[in-house]
C-alpha cells in the first residue's frame, strides 16, 4: 500500500510521542493504567490517567473497502435486529451450543423466565459493531473486507475511535508537515469519524422511544459498568455527548453490575417500570427508561445466582435494553457460524429468511468468510478433520461463543486444545479461515515507547437499531462511524484495552 508512512528518525519521534502524550491526555484519550505500569498500590484512590495505544499515523487502508463495510452496516443492524426478535432460531441456537456453555444456557433460561411471565417492553436497542479485515489473497486483485465477527453488547472504543481521528487530524495539519520525509497539508484522507455522537443519538432515540415517565419520577439512562473500569473514558465520551445541552436533557448514571438488586427495583402494578436510587441522593428515585450495559458479556460479571437474578431483574422491567438477553445470544459466533457456512443443496443460506432484496444479501455474502461448526454435521465433520490436521489447521482460528479478547485458538495451537476438552464440547466452538491482510507498516506509542513494524488493521463499523418486537417494525437504523485497531503483525489479539493492540484511523487509500 504504498511507503507510507516512512520510518521516522529517533528525534522525530521523540517530538511526536511529547506532542500525542500531551494531546491525548488534553482530549480524553486514555485509559486507567495498566497494573504493570502503575501497581494497585502506587495509586489506591485511582486517580492516575495514561494516553492509550496509538498509532502515530493514520494507517493506510483502501477505500473500497471501508466503503464496503460503511455502505453494509445498515443491513447488518436490520439482520441482527430481525434475529433479535426469531425466538425460535435462538432456542435452535441455544440446544445446538448445547450443555457445554453454560453461560449461554444460563441466558437462555433468563428469557424463558421473562417470556413465562410476559414482556412487558417490546422494544429493543442495539448498539452494534461489526469487525472486519482486508482481505488480500493474491486470487482477487481488488481486496475485499471479511467479516472477523459482529458485536451485539458492550461495542466499545466509539469515544476513543472519534478522539484517535480527531488527533490524527491534529497531527496531519501541524506535524506531519514538518518531518524530514513530510507529509503535505491536505494529503492524507482521513474520513470524518463521529463515532461518539452518532452512538449517543441511538441512546437519545431510545431515551425518546420508551415514552414520557408513567411514575411520575424523572426519566434516566442506566449505564452498568464493571468494577475498576480501565477503559472508563471511552465510556465518558458517550456519557458526555447524552448530557450535551439539547431537548430532551438527559440524566445518566453509573451502576456497577454487581449493584443491581441494591440500587434498583420494579414499580408496582403491570407496568414493571424499573426505578433507580442513586447511593448518593438515597431520597431520590428516577425512572430508567434505557439500560445501557457495558458489563454482563461474560461469566465473570455473573459470580453467583444473585447475579443472575439481577439480569433477571432487569429483562422483566419496563426500560428499553442494550442489549435484551435475545440480542446478546443473536451475537453468538455460533449465529454468525450459521450465516457463514457455505451454502451446499443440504444447507441452504437462512439469509433469505431475514433479508429479502437479493442484492442486500449479496452485499452480506461477500463479507462473510468460511465458518465451520464442530458439530455431527456434513460441515462439521469436515471442521473435525481440518483441526485436527497439523498442517491444515495453520490456516484457521478457533472461537469460542465469548465476547472480549483473549479466548481464541490459533493455528497449530488447535489440535491440542481441542484433544483437552471433551469431544462433547466442540460444538460450542466454531472454527474460522483465517483473514489474509496485506502488509502495512507502522509505528506504535505505547506506554511511552515507539514499535515499528509490520502491522494487521481491523476496521469495526458501529450501527445504532431500534425495534419494536411487538409491531416488527424497525424504528432507527443508522450507521454510526468507525474503529480501527492495530496490533503488531506477530500478535494474534487485538484487544486495545486487553493491552495486544493499539487505537487507529483509517487514511483512505
Amino acid at each position: 500500500m504504498s511507503t507510507y508512512p516512512s520510518e521516522i528518525t529517533p528525534s522525530e519521534g521523540q517530538k511526536l510521542t511529547e506532542v500525542i502524550k500531551d494531546w491525548a491526555l488534553a482530549h480524553g484519550l486514555a485509559v486507567r493504567p495498566p497494573p504493570a505500569v502503575i501497581t494497585a498500590e502506587a495509586d489506591p484512590a485511582g486517580i492516575l490517567a495514561t494516553p492509550v495505544p496509538v498509532t502515530l499515523f493514520p494507517s493506510p487502508f483502501p477505500r473500497v473497502c471501508f466503503d464496503q463495510g460503511t455502505a453494509v452496516q445498515k443491513t447488518y443492524n436490520e439482520l441482527y435486529a430481525s434475529i433479535s426478535q426469531d425466538e425460535e432460531f435462538l432456542a435452535w441456537v441455544v440446544k445446538e451450543i448445547g450443555n457445554s456453555d453454560d453461560f449461554i444456557t444460563e441466558l437462555w433460561k433468563v428469557h424463558l423466565r421473562v417470556k413465562e411471565e410476559g414482556y412487558v417492553q417490546h422494544k429493543g436497542l442495539g448498539l452494534f459493531r461489526s469487525d472486519y479485515m482486508v482481505h488480500q489473497d493474491g486470487i482477487t486483485p481488488t481486496p475485499q473486507i471479511k467479516q472477523v465477527e459482529f458485536n451485539t453488547i458492550a461495542s466499545s472504543f466509539g469515544g476513543l475511535s472519534s478522539q484517535t481521528s480527531s488527533l490524527h487530524n491534529y497531527l496531519s495539519a501541524t506535524e506531519y508537515p514538518l518531518l524530514e520525509k513530510p507529509v503535505e497539508r491536505g494529503t492524507l484522507r482521513l474520513p470524518e469519524n463521529g463515532s461518539a455522537a452518532r452512538l449517543a443519538t441511538g441512546i437519545r432515540t431510545a431515551f425518546v422511544e420508551y415514552g414520557p415517565s408513567s411514575t411520575r419520577h424523572p426519566k434516566c439512562v442506566l449505564f452498568l459498568v464493571q468494577g475498576g473500569e480501565r477503559n472508563i473514558f471511552d465510556q465518558r465520551h458517550l456519557e458526555y455527548e447524552l448530557q450535551k445541552p439539547q431537548e430532551p436533557q438527559i440524566l445518566v448514571f453509573r451502576l456497577p453490575f454487581s449493584e443491581i438488586l441494591q440500587h434498583t427495583t420494579i414499580a408496582e402494578g403491570s407496568g414493571r417500570q424499573l426505578l433507580y436510587r442513586p447511593p448518593q441522593l438515597p431520597s431520590h428515585t428516577f425512572e430508567v427508561a434505557v439500560v445501557y450495559m457495558r458489563s454482563g458479556y461474560g461469566p465473570s460479571d455473573y459470580p453467583d445466582q444473585s447475579a443472575w437474578e439481577a439480569r433477571y431483574h432487569l429483562e422483566r422491567s419496563a426500560a428499553i435494553k442494550c442489549p435484551t438477553v435475545l440480542t446478546q445470544v443473536a451475537g453468538t459466533k455460533k449465529v454468525q457460524q450459521v450465516l457463514a457456512t457455505p451454502e451446499t443443496p443440504s444447507n441452504p443460506s437462512i439469509l433469505s429468511r431475514y433479508i429479502s432484496e437479493d442484492a442486500s444479501r449479496i452485499n452480506l455474502l461477500n463479507t462473510f468468510t468460511n465458518i465451520y461448526p464442530l458439530d455431527t454435521t456434513e460441515a462439521g465433520i469436515k471442521a473435525r478433520k481440518i483441526a485436527a490436521d497439523p498442517e491444515l489447521c495453520k490456516g484457521y482460528v478457533l472461537k469460542p461463543q465469548r465476547e472480549g479478547g483473549g479466548n481464541n485458538i490459533y493455528r497449530t495451537s488447535i489440535p491440542p486444545f481441542l484433544k483437552s476438552i471433551p469431544e462433547s464440547h466442540w460444538p460450542s466452538y466454531i472454527l474460522m479461515e483465517l483473514i489474509t491482510p496485506p502488509p502495512v507498516k507502522n509505528t506504535i506509542l505505547r506506554n511511552g515507547k515507539l514499535e515499528y513494524g509490520g502491522v494487521i488493521c481491523e476496521l469495526g463499523i458501529y450501527g445504532t437499531c431500534i425495534w419494536d418486537q411487538q409491531s416488527k417494525t424497525v424504528l432507527h437504523n443508522e450507521q454510526a462511524g468507525y474503529l480501527l485497531r492495530t496490533k503488531g503483525d506477530k500478535s494474534e489479539e487485538g484487544g486495545v484495552a486487553a493491552g495486544f493492540g493499539c487505537m487507529d484511523s483509517c487514511s483512505l487509500v
